[in-house]
């Protein structure tokens, strides 16, 4: 190297160093998976979504965050978020792991909210439920059907068998399987169809709105119509949402699902929302599936 060389290279400033501004990778399952999505929509190639041909989306390309907002606002009718979920499944599917995430990114609300009802009762650490609720909805994706509606709840409510199936598995050694018949008596609140369905919801077998439409329409002797109308369905699509419900309720009860006894005693005085049901006293399943109120002494 020549004197002359040297003297340009001294006089040349030094580079300076790079700061690094990334954050920590997140330590919790929903949390990760929130960050993944967020580098997703971060330029310059963020991933998008085609809103063009889905009526009632603008119609442009829509970047996968505020197609996020639109899908979560209460203006955004049923019918849109389904159409839009059977994309986002269909992506998924097709195009690899980027719309994989970009599914569960989508979906965290719901699955925050989700983790949040199965909370309680759950007896390991957190991330440990969090990541079976990812798993339970990740593997859903590849299989359920197109043709159904509410394609995001019941992808999310995958998700929750997938964490009442782990914690059946953890607690097995602490709870025993009620039978057909037991010498013991139901614990208060005494075994009512309203119980029967409110666990139903807990155990993600039906959703809130499916709830209402079995216990308005088969326990409060409502006609169908006015509870569809009360959810703003029509009275065709309300009785075939009925009719699916109650034939999940039915597989569930079945199976057993739905009455699981612990042996942790009960405080005096409060109720044990995981008390056993004798579910051959209030409740009967016809041979359509169909579920059906029976002995209504305790109402």
């Amino acid at each position: 190297m020549t004197t002359s060389q040297s003297q340009r290279q001294s006089r040349q400033p030094s580079r300076p160093r790079r700061r690094s501004t990334g954050r920590p990778w997140p330590t919790t399952p929903l949390d990760a998976a929130q960050r993944a999505f967020d580098l997703l929509v971060c330029p310059p190639a963020p991933l998008a979504f085609d809103g063009r041909g889905f009526a009632g989306l603008p119609n442009r390309i829509l970047p996968l965050d505020e197609l996020k907002k639109l899908l979560i606002a209460d203006a955004t009718a049923r019918p849109v978020r389904d159409a839009v979920w059977r994309e986002l499944v269909v992506r998924a599917r097709r195009d690899g792991p980027a719309w994989v995430v970009a599914a569960v990114g989508i979906a965290v609300p719901g699955l925050r909210r989700m983790a949040g009802l199965l909370a309680k009762g759950w007896p390991g650490d957190s991330s440990d439920r969090d990541s079976e609720l990812l798993t339970g909805f990740v593997d859903r994706l590849r299989s359920i059907d197109l043709r159904e509606t509410r394609i995001a709840g019941k992808l999310i409510d995958a998700g929750a068998r997938a964490v009442k199936a782990a914690r059946a598995r953890e607690e097995g050694a602490d709870a025993i399987r009620v039978q057909a018949t037991w010498s013991l008596p139901p614990q208060q609140p005494w075994d009512h169809p309203d119980w029967v369905l409110t666990r139903a919801v807990a155990q993600a077998v039906i959703d809130p709105d499916e709830y209402l439409l079995i216990a308005g329409t088969r326990l409060d002797q409502l006609a169908l119509a006015t509870v569809a109308d009360k959810l703003g369905l029509s009275v065709s699509l309300a009785a075939a949402w009925r009719r699916k419900a109650e034939r999940r309720l039915a597989e569930a009860i079945r199976a057993g699902e739905l009455d699981w006894v612990p042996l942790v005693p009960l405080t005096k005085g409060s109720p044990d929302p995981d008390a056993g049901l004798d579910l051959g006293d209030d409740l009967a399943v016809d041979d359509s599936g169909v579920l059906v109120a029976a002995a209504s002494a305790s109402r």
